[in-house]
């Protein structure tokens, strides 16, 4: 008789851990289910993760991909941790559990608010909201992704966005404080989740967990939060190892060069390195730098170098030696890569009743946080500081102030406004109600509490949250169709 694979036996057991879960509190389930079947959810496959699959002329990875792996590996840990014992299981259950279902919901949805070319919309949006709009909060990817599950999104009610438990709303919160208020914490001032016309959602998914501490992520929350850190880490690896954009030579003199003059790097002040930080061996020695001086509380000179050792060791030496080719043998190499090191993070996390300023209560272990920033120095350093992607991004960022200009200026014709896209008009609309309510609720946390001002920025507001909801594909079809420039005119704009 054939012995039972113990794989299957352990997959059934979770399977019915997570039926058990569920039974528990089934609006968590509903709450996951409405996130998966939400529009700005599905828009996601379409939004760039890092570089465009039009830019890279391959399969890479978009926003509905990551966010789908990021549930995963939150999912796991979770797991973990919601059947941890002894100090472990005591912490967490002070701090209001660790629901799986909770974790993979806020994994599920924390990208719902990334707008259309990846980062570089973000930023360029963010230009505009402030400079062309004065809208002092600007635009923030996690504050957008807030508002978005809480009011911009419907299911079956007007004014209540998708409806979703305090608990989901919460985990969805990874720097929990309006924008400048930051501090010290993860994120700094650069960061925030919630706009001031959405804080009084916020803070009522907060007061369900009145033993986190002001500013503080929940647990299910910071979960999420190094979820996002383990994929975002490794499968962008993934995507440009595919892509041969990876360079090995040049990787490996960076590295080299690292060690061979680490004395003489340690000698020069910062601005010098910053001069020279395309020379091999400076980038990585100005990434110490920023990892001493913004978190000290975990930062360590061995721990990095260790990093380096290991990263130079199993991706530098090992995995980008043999260039991707396609085949079965190269896939299974690279997958074996990747869960190896998954298994590894994931095994890394540990849970803490008071954690550091700058930390949340799930966090890595001080070998693995030090692990992750060496592997997402590959990336930043070696593809996003290319002038070939600057020059493409750059071409983006004109398709969306094109975008807000054009948009805008249809809303102020007095003449034409009446065919200004439904969807548009509505957002207008709420977003007006929206001030309108923070005047009421939070004058002082507005800029100006003069109605015909707000009415004014509220406009704005309204574009933004627009623009901010189209696919890539969507945006530059609409840049066309504003331009007269297209002769696609009746698919290009359906749904729009």
């Amino acid at each position: 008789m054939t012995p039972a694979d113990p794989r299957l036996a352990r997959r059934a057991h979770e399977e019915l851990d997570e039926f058990q879960l569920a039974e528990t509190n089934p609006d968590f389930r509903v709450d996951i289910e409405r996130i998966r079947f939400s529009p700005y959810f599905s828009r996601l496959s379409a939004v760039t993760q890092v570089i465009a699959q039009t830019g890279a002329g391959l399969a890479v990875h978009n926003r509905l991909t990551h966010s789908v792996k990021v549930a995963a590996v939150a999912r796991a840990i979770a797991m973990h941790l919601h059947r941890s014992t002894g100090t472990v299981g005591e912490i967490v259950e002070e701090l209001g559990g660790c629901h799986p279902v909770v974790v993979q919901a806020a994994a599920s949805a924390h990208d719902v608010g990334h707008p259309p070319f990846g980062h570089l919309g973000e930023h360029t949006l963010d230009r505009l909201a402030r400079h062309r709009f004065r809208l002092r909060e600007g635009f923030e990817g996690n504050a957008q992704t807030y508002r978005i599950l809480t009011r911009l999104d419907e299911h079956d009610q007007p004014g209540v966005g998708l409806n979703l438990t305090s608990a989901v709303r919460a985990a969805v919160l990874k720097y929990p404080w309006l924008r400048g208020q930051g501090g010290g914490r993860r994120g700094g001032t650069s960061k925030f989740s919630m706009y001031t016309v959405d804080l009084g959602d916020a803070q009522d998914a907060l007061r369900a967990y009145p033993l986190i501490a002001e500013g503080q992520q929940t647990l299910e929350c910071s979960v999420m939060d190094i979820a996002d850190d383990i994929a975002y880490s490794l499968h962008d690896l993934d995507d440009f190892y595919r892509a041969g954009l990876l360079n090995q030579a040049t990787i490996s003199g960076e590295f080299r060069a690292w060690r061979r003059d680490l004395a003489e790097l340690r000698a020069l002040d910062a601005p010098s390195l910053a001069i020279a930080s395309r020379s091999p061996g400076h980038a990585l020695e100005l990434l110490w730098r920023r990892l001493a001086d913004r978190d000290p509380w975990i930062a360590d000179a061995d721990a990095f170098e260790q990093a380096v050792s290991k990263v130079t060791s199993e991706v530098i030496d090992g995995l980008l030696t043999v260039p991707f080719d396609g085949s079965l043998a190269a896939e299974r190499s690279l997958a074996g890569f990747t869960s190896d090191w998954i298994a590894h993070l994931q095994s890394s996390v540990e849970v803490h009743r008071d954690p550091p300023h700058r930390s949340g209560h799930a966090t890595l272990d001080r070998t693995a946080w030090h692990e992750v920033a060496v592997l997402k120095f590959l990336h930043e350093r070696f593809i996003l500081d290319r002038p070939d992607l600057a020059v493409y991004q750059r071409g983006q960022a004109s398709v969306l102030e094109r975008l807000v200009d054009g948009f805008t200026a249809w809303l102020d014709d007095a003449y034409d406004v009446r065919r200004a896209p439904r969807r548009l008009v509505d957002l207008v609309d709420l977003a007006t109600e929206d001030h309108i309510t923070a005047r009421r609720e939070h004058p002082e946390l507005l800029p100006t509490t003069d109605e015909a001002e707000l009415r004014r920025r509220a406009v704005g507001r309204g574009v933004i949250d627009y623009v901010a909801s189209l696919t890539d594909a969507q945006a530059a079809q609409l840049d066309a169709l504003l331009a007269g420039q297209t002769e696609r005119l009746w698919d290009a704009g359906q749904g729009l």
